[in-house]
């Protein structure tokens, strides 16, 4: 084994390829038939794409088919603490020294082609999954869909969750282009969901031409809540008329757990997903960063929002649970994101601006962050720091009980903001 450490391992496999991004099956395909595995799984398959909603979507999938005493896989990215939850084996994260072993696995196995540090995760993931006796598998799309690592397996139902812009260097810079990518993932003549009521043209031509079998919300299947407690989705078929608001907080999580009902209404399983294993998975599902409270007395909430559809999602979320005192946000991004654009989104609902520097290759420091805020909203008042604890400290000491704080911008952000407030 060439390490016996977590750490040592990805330490590595950052430097494997020379790009951290290289999209593109070729690779991986080739190390997968190489690992002795193919593009079809034992048991079916649920991959998820969007450009947001994904990790609501997982989990629900997740939550619900361990609430029917399914065994399952489930493969996320990105993580939040540590690496182990990105692979989920029946619930729990898997444990160091199995990933050790399935990267010295996938490690003996691709000869001298350069995985990206992605590749290399997707591979162990689906070497984990390969040694179990599971019921479903469920894989989270890394970025796009048609040429992302993930890909590799034929998916038995597919998820498109959103489509709108972001990642433009990779995927395009329209809705259009954007949903062809996404819709890469649909397999001919098997079950394709798209989750969202604006579906673009070329995701819906693209099901056509594959002759996927496409399910569209608001077309195909519809839901509604009733009151604030409970809600109901139709199908084809079938019709819960009381299921529970889900664990997740927002309103647009409905939209996700309806697109999930969809997919498992679609899927041919050993376990049987009856009504209320769908009612615990919805009440169960737990999903860290997505508009959670983490501190009292202000308000503290983290979200991972970090582009423009997000974070009209997290306004509309602030406008519906008002406080008494001021909102006040700081805001770490990273440099190929629309941060313009999310700081023009979340403007009518901040009063007070704090910006805080992220580190590594794609962070962005607390200047340039700074002057993308000022050149949007040139009179506005503003706070730098060089850190994102920082700034959690500077906006702690300013604050009152009645004010509410909002951390906000990325997976990073988020995991440092958290930590920082789990020590106060």
């Amino acid at each position: 084994m060439r390490f016996d450490n977590l750490q040592e391992w990805l330490n590595w496999q950052e430097g494997l390829n020379p790009k951290a991004i290289d999209l593109g099956l070729d690779r991986v395909s080739r190390v997968l038939d190489q690992m002795g595995l193919c593009a079809d799984f034992s048991c079916p398959v649920i991959t998820v794409a969007g450009t947001n909603g994904k990790g609501s979507t997982v989990t629900f999938l997740e939550s619900i088919l361990l609430a029917a005493d399914c065994r399952v896989g489930c493969y996320t990215s990105p993580h939040l603490f540590s690496y182990n939850e990105r692979i989920r084996l029946n619930g729990q994260n898997v444990d160091d020294a199995s990933l050790c072993q399935a990267f010295d696995y996938v490690d003996q196995a691709r000869g001298n082609v350069s995985l990206t540090y992605f590749e290399f995760g997707t591979l162990a993931a689906l070497y984990l999954f390969s040694r179990l006796d599971l019921d479903a598998v469920v894989l989270e799309v890394g970025l796009g869909g048609r040429l992302d690592a993930v890909n590799v397996i034929n998916a038995d139902v597919a998820i498109v969750t959103t489509v709108d812009v972001d990642h433009v260097d990779w995927l395009g810079d329209n809705r259009e282009q954007i949903g062809y990518e996404k819709a890469g993932i649909f397999r001919a003549h098997r079950p394709a969901i798209y989750g969202a009521l604006d579906i673009p043209d070329s995701v819906k031509k693209h099901a056509g031409d594959i002759q996927a079998e496409l399910f569209v919300a608001g077309r195909d299947y519809l839901y509604q809540g009733v009151g604030t407690t409970s809600w109901q989705w139709t199908g084809p078929g079938y019709r819960y008329a009381n299921l529970p608001v889900p664990s997740l907080h927002g309103a647009y999580q409905l939209q996700n757990a309806a697109a999930v009902i969809m997919a498992l209404q679609q899927l041919s399983l050993s376990c049987d997903v009856a009504e209320h294993a769908i009612s615990q998975g919805l009440q169960r599902a737990q999903l860290n960063g997505r508009y959670q409270q983490v501190y009292d007395q202000p308000r503290v909430i983290v979200d991972v929002a970090h582009n423009p559809q997000a974070a009209r999602v997290l306004v509309e979320q602030l406008k519906n649970d008002p406080v008494s005192g001021r909102t006040k946000v700081i805001l770490a991004m990273l440099a190929d994101k629309a941060v313009d654009e999310v700081v023009n989104i979340i403007a009518p609902v901040v009063d007070d601006w704090y910006v805080a520097g992220l580190s590594g290759p794609r962070g962005l420091d607390e200047a340039s962050i700074a002057k993308i805020v000022k050149q949007t909203l040139p009179d506005v008042k503003l706070r730098s720091q060089l850190t994102v604890s920082a700034a959690c400290e500077a906006v702690l000491n300013e604050s009152e009980g009645k004010d509410r704080i909002i951390i906000l911008g990325s997976f990073y952000t988020v995991a440092e903001a958290t930590h920082y407030f789990n020590k106060v």
